[in-house]
C-alpha cells in the first residue's frame, strides 16, 4: 500500500509511505517488466528500517529492489531543492541510490536512523531532518524553471525568461535538477502525459496536449524514458 501527503513545513515536498506485502501488494503488485518508479523531476530521502538513503533524479523507468523490507517512507523534495538539503549537486547523484552515510559523517546518519527507526510516523521524522538541514522554498529562478518547462515553453524561451543564457541555464540545470533542461523538458512532458492518459484523455489528445508533436513522437519518448508503451504503464 502507497499512502502520500503534502509535507507542512517543507515547500512543496511531498511525505509518503509504503508498505509491501509478500504475495500481496507492493513489488509483486505490479508485473515485472513494468517500473514502479518513472522519472518526475524530484529526487527523494528515504527510509527502511536501519538504512537511510537517496534516490537520485532518474532519467528511466525502473523497478524497485525491496530486498526483503517491508516497510519504507520518504520525502519527495519539489524539483531542483534536494541538493541545498543533501548537500551535494544533484548530478553526482543521477540515476543512483546512495546510503546517506555516503554523503553525511557516518555517526550523525546512525543517530539520524534510530531517530526514524523510533518514530510513530517515519516519514514526518524525515521531514523533520530536512527541516534541521536548512530545507528552503525553492529558489524562485529554480521555481520558474520548473514552472516554464512544466507548462511545456521551450529551452530558449525558459532561458530568457529567467534572465539566463542557455550555458548558465544548462549549469544550473545540472546543479540543481542533475541533467541538462532538455531532459528536464522531456521528463515534465512525459508527466503531463501520463496524468493525461491516466484521466482517460484519447492518445493523440494527450499527445496534443502535452506538447508533442504528434501520437508517434509521444509513443517513442514514453518508451524510451519509460521502457514501455504509455498504454501498458496506464
Amino acid at each position: 500500500m502507497y499512502l502520500e501527503r503534502a509535507a507542512r513545513g517543507v515547500a512543496g515536498a511531498v511525505l509518503w509511505t509504503r508498505t509491501v506485502t509478500p504475495g500481496g501488494d507492493g513489488s509483486r503488485a505490479v508485473p515485472d517488466a513494468v517500473p514502479d518508479v518513472l522519472p518526475d523531476g524530484c529526487m527523494d530521502l528515504l527510509w527502511t528500517e536501519g538504512r537511510l538513503f537517496v534516490a537520485g533524479p532518474d532519467t528511466h523507468g525502473h523497478r524497485s529492489d525491496t530486498a526483503g523490507a517491508t516497510r519504507f517512507a520518504g520525502i519527495r523534495f519539489f524539483p531542483g531543492t534536494a541538493p541545498a538539503v543533501l548537500g551535494v549537486p544533484a548530478h553526482e547523484l543521477r540515476d543512483r541510490r546512495v546510503d546517506l552515510a555516503d554523503l553525511w559523517p557516518p555517526d550523525r546518519v546512525r543517530r539520524l536512523t534510530e531517530r526514524v527507526d523510533a518514530a510513530r510516523d517515519p516519514a514526518a521524522a524525515l521531514e523533520t531532518v530536512a527541516l534541521e538541514q536548512g530545507a528552503a522554498p525553492p529558489d524562485p529562478v529554480v521555481a520558474h524553471i520548473v514552472a516554464s518547462l512544466g507548462a511545456g515553453r521551450t529551452v530558449a524561451e525558459t532561458a530568457e525568461s529567467a534572465g539566463l543564457g542557455a550555458r548558465r541555464l544548462h549549469r544550473r540545470s545540472l546543479a540543481v535538477f542533475g541533467y541538462g533542461p532538455k531532459t528536464l523538458a522531456r521528463v515534465l512532458r512525459l508527466q503531463r502525459a501520463l496524468a493525461l492518459a491516466r484521466a482517460g484523455v484519447p492518445l493523440a489528445e494527450t499527445a496534443a496536449r502535452a506538447g508533442f508533436a504528434d501520437q508517434a513522437h509521444l509513443a517513442r519518448d514514453v518508451r524510451e524514458l519509460a521502457g514501455l508503451p504509455l498504454t501498458r504503464l496506464v
